[in-house]
């Protein structure tokens, strides 16, 4: 069998597909790329035994049809580093001879017979068709506040809620909520599902962020996700999800609206000063003033900082751990956001002042206590 293709376009998949792979494995053909040609294309695909990437390629010259598995990091380090050029595959003799302009590489293969077959979603299934932005935004947004939690693994996935009025993408560590409706998805008969952190973090690195679609077949144990030329399967959490719309306060009515860039890197000057185990800042705001305060005793150091912000309601004093915040804030991309409060002891909702087209965006944070 030969077949030739662009050594960028071979090197980007596998580039892709090789964030899959699991190198502890207790399977050893799981280390493995497996390479499939059928006429002019090449069908490349990883896996980890819960997660399975299925990428084609567009091959420029192929003789005949077939497979075999080679050990993924050897090929990619040996097709990475290559400028753009056609490259030849040669396989020979149970070994494959990868040519190209200056050079040649030779390694042994694996038997393709021995990789684990990859099965559909079966029994009962639902689709939810969605733009690839959509999506990617969502899950970049969202993943960063998943958990991981061995006595309750369902929170430590993005949770799927298709309702009559919306789609509602939701992550949640028990500290941390966030929570984006989608207008214009919706299902007559609730369906959800839990998509665990990896292949989360998976689609996060491989969609683009534009208007082609992506289709998501969910079952009750597993789901296939279509974009582009790439196919993921994977398996899904089981359990059921807690009543995230009940922990969301609908009356914090002290409303704060702030510039996201100043106070992130306010909040990141100052966290370093604070508690290293607790990371508390105390959130000091009054008459269109916001004031951070971190202190920590025990090595005598401590940081305040002010900065502007448009607030009318009751001064408050609320604390919030630093770094949880500065991860909220990282994942907004809009310019100015509102912070809505009611009391010291009650959660703290964060939002964007506009929010994306179709879309609310709403996060959670929930306070610590202080020593007025």
């Amino acid at each position: 069998m030969r077949f030739i293709l662009s050594s960028t376009a071979l090197s980007s998949k596998l580039s892709a597909l090789a964030r899959v792979i699991n190198p502890k494995n207790s399977l050893p053909i799981l280390g493995d790329f497996v390479f499939q040609v059928e006429d002019t294309t090449l069908k490349l695909t990883a896996s980890d035994g819960e997660n399975t990437v299925v990428t084609k390629v567009e091959l420029t010259e192929s003789d005949s049809d077939g497979s075999f598995a080679i050990e993924s990091s050897t090929i990619l380090n040996a097709v990475k580093s290559l400028a753009e050029q056609p490259i030849t595959f040669d396989l020979t003799g149970g070994q494959l001879i990868i040519t190209y302009q200056n050079g040649q590489f030779t390694l042994p293969i694996d038997n393709y017979d021995e990789y684990p077959i990859v099965s559909d979603v079966t029994g009962e299934y639902s689709s939810v068709t969605m733009k690839s932005s959509v999506l990617a935004e969502n899950i970049g947004r969202s993943v960063f506040a998943t958990a991981q939690d061995s006595l309750r693994p369902v929170m430590n996935g993005i949770y799927f809620d298709l309702t009559p009025e919306n789609l509602s993408i939701v992550a949640s560590d028990g500290h941390i909520l966030v929570r984006t409706k989608v207008f214009g998805l919706s299902s007559e008969t609730p369906k959800s599902f839990v998509l665990p952190k990896k292949p989360s973090m998976l689609l996060d690195s491989m969609l683009e962020k534009d208007d082609s679609e992506v289709q998501i077949i969910f079952g009750d144990a597993k789901a296939q996700i279509r974009f582009n030329d790439t196919v993921l399967t994977c398996s899904l959490i089981d359990g059921r999800y807690p009543n995230y719309n009940t922990v969301i306060p609908q009356n914090n009515d002290n409303e704060i609206i702030v510039d996201r860039q100043t106070m992130l890197s306010a909040i990141k000057r100052v966290v370093p000063f604070s508690n290293g185990s607790s990371n508390l800042i105390r959130f000091r705001i009054d008459n269109g003033i916001m004031t951070l305060d971190a202190e920590d005793v025990d090595f005598a150091r401590a940081a305040t900082e002010r900065l502007t912000c448009d607030y009318n309601g009751m001064p408050m004093s609320i604390g919030f751990k630093g770094t949880a915040f500065a991860d909220v804030l990282s994942n907004f991309s809009c310019d100015h956001i509102m912070i809505k409060l009611a009391d010291p002891s009650r959660a703290g909702l964060v939002l964007p002042v506009e929010q994306p087209e179709g879309q609310e965006v709403l996060m959670l944070l929930m306070p610590m206590l202080i020593s007025e």
